[in-house]
């Protein structure tokens, strides 16, 4: 039996849903902020040659495309879909934003999705496994670094993963999520973790004990973790160094770790084989697929605080 296709609502922000926070303790304190860092300049996409935002033949016919987003990629995402609009009105960008893994899970299930835009190799590598990416689209987009961060005026003693322990409390995406998993790779590399075959498996009550029993909220994708922290519902957690973007005068950084612990955070994107397209919707998805790639783009995933450089 044909399993029938799924549909997403439009998700463009951070939810603020303090409910979903659990386990760490209440605090609040928001001090002045800080200068936003340097975007990096310009690079080349993955061909080695840069592009420009595509040229297309316009319809007066509508057509909605369904992307499915990494969390860490709502607001820089939000920004492109209003700026392609501009020049492509009837052209209707729904968001799903959520962990990768639950994404790659969504697809795999049957949920309508044209575009597939992930924060680690290994769900799109899933992706093109189970025979649902189209064929010569996959392409790197950003890179990104994992950071520790607490919310300013915490006076915790953590400085890095190092000592993370010293956290009165500590919010961990899971290890299906990305920045979950990019962590645990860290703390392995560290000697804070016992070496397992998939880093992912390992879990927050691993980790808990392997810290000395630290208190640890997990959370389902990196911006759950980012607002428990900006909240004060946790001392201290793991997001990317992106996320930052918006809240520079709640958030302070404590350690950007190096790719050599948590490994390279590189950002991929594919067209994903979508049987319920038409022309249009297929031909619609490729364009804006090609855009999200174009110097125009990078220019703005830039002033979001991510690497280009891939």
């Amino acid at each position: 039996m044909k399993k029938a296709r799924k549909h997403l609502i439009q998700i463009l922000a951070v939810p603020l849903i303090a409910a979903m926070i659990t386990g760490c303790r209440a605090k609040t304190e928001n001090p002045p902020g800080q200068d936003p860092p340097t975007p990096n300049p310009p690079a080349q996409n993955t061909s080695g040659q840069e592009t420009s935002a595509p040229q297309v033949q316009e319809s007066s016919q509508p057509v909605e495309i369904q992307v499915f987003i990494a969390a860490s990629l709502k607001t820089v995402m939000t920004d492109l879909a209003q700026q392609y609009q501009k020049d492509h009105p009837h052209i209707k960008i729904t968001f799903n934003a959520d962990s990768s893994g639950t994404l790659l899970t969504q697809i795999q299930e049957g949920y309508e999705c044209d575009i597939f835009f992930s924060a680690a190799q290994k769900q799109m590598n899933q992706l093109e496994e189970s025979g649902l990416m189209v064929q010569g689209s996959r392409a790197n987009v950003v890179n990104n670094q994992v950071v520790v961060i607490t919310w300013k005026g915490s006076n915790t003693k953590v400085t890095g993963l190092q000592n993370l322990e010293q956290a009165e409390s500590i919010a961990l995406a899971g290890g299906t999520v990305p920045v979950g998993r990019y962590t645990r790779q860290a703390l392995i590399q560290l000697g804070r973790l016992q070496p397992a075959a998939d880093a992912a498996q390992i879990t927050t009550q691993q980790i808990s004990q392997a810290l000395g029993g630290v208190e640890i909220s997990e959370q389902s994708n990196v911006s759950k973790v980012l607002l428990a922290v900006i909240e004060g519902s946790c001392q201290v957690g793991t997001t990317y160094y992106s996320d930052i973007y918006g809240y520079e005068d709640k958030i302070e950084i404590l350690e950007t770790v190096s790719p050599q612990l948590s490994g390279d955070v590189i950002y991929p994107i594919a067209q994903v084989k979508n049987p319920e397209a038409d022309e249009a919707q297929t031909r619609a998805a490729k364009e804006f697929l090609e855009y999200i790639l174009s110097q125009e783009a990078k220019t703005i995933f830039q002033s979001y605080y991510f690497d280009t450089d891939v």
